[in-house]
């Protein structure tokens, strides 16, 4: 695979995000400051912690990571899609300060993950979205309530989509902070 072009990553976005992230050299100016190009691989890069990933406290940050919490809901914007739930898949990244916790062993210092679970199954049947993003931000909203969190991280991702193209899911994810 040829080494990415460094010019062509600092004038193109996409550019930056699928083959800057993998080139210290491409990382110049344009990447260093672009989050899509960084966050997934700043803990892991010594190269591009330095640079911008240190000062970015959900790439540094401890978490707790919920993955394919199964649910069945009413979402979509198509007249069949309200007529019955459809099953979703969502994945959470609560970022908090766990040391506290795991100096203690004392459930009573971290999030409480199975009750975080129970509520974005209610939030799921309560809320009937006709979006996956106003459900990500619905669950968003929920977990930046924790009062010790400092990010979260949602996934929603629909097994159904839809479409006429052979697609296998389609999903948003959206990071938020509490206010």
């Amino acid at each position: 695979m040829p080494a990415p072009d460094s010019d062509r990553c600092v004038d193109d976005a996409f550019a930056t995000s699928d083959r800057c992230a993998d080139d210290p050299v491409a990382m110049g100016d344009r990447c260093a400051d672009d989050p899509v190009a960084t966050s997934d691989r700043c803990a892991d890069d010594p190269v591009a912690t330095s640079d911008r990933c240190a000062d970015d406290p959900v790439a540094t940050s401890d978490r707790i990571e919920l993955r394919d919490l199964r649910v069945t809901c009413v979402i979509g914007a198509l007249a069949h899609e309200r007529t019955a739930p459809q099953p979703l898949s969502i994945d959470v990244d609560i970022h908090a300060d766990l040391s506290p916790a795991g100096a203690s062993d004392d459930l009573r210092l971290t999030v409480d993950y199975g009750a975080v679970c129970d509520r974005i199954v209610a939030l799921c049947h309560e809320s009937q979205p006709l979006l996956l993003e106003r459900l990500a931000e619905l669950i968003a909203a929920e977990l930046c309530g924790i009062g010790a969190v400092t990010a979260a991280t949602v996934t929603v991702t629909k097994l159904r989509p839809p479409v006429a193209a052979d697609l296998g899911t389609s999903a948003v994810r959206i990071t938020r902070h509490p206010v």
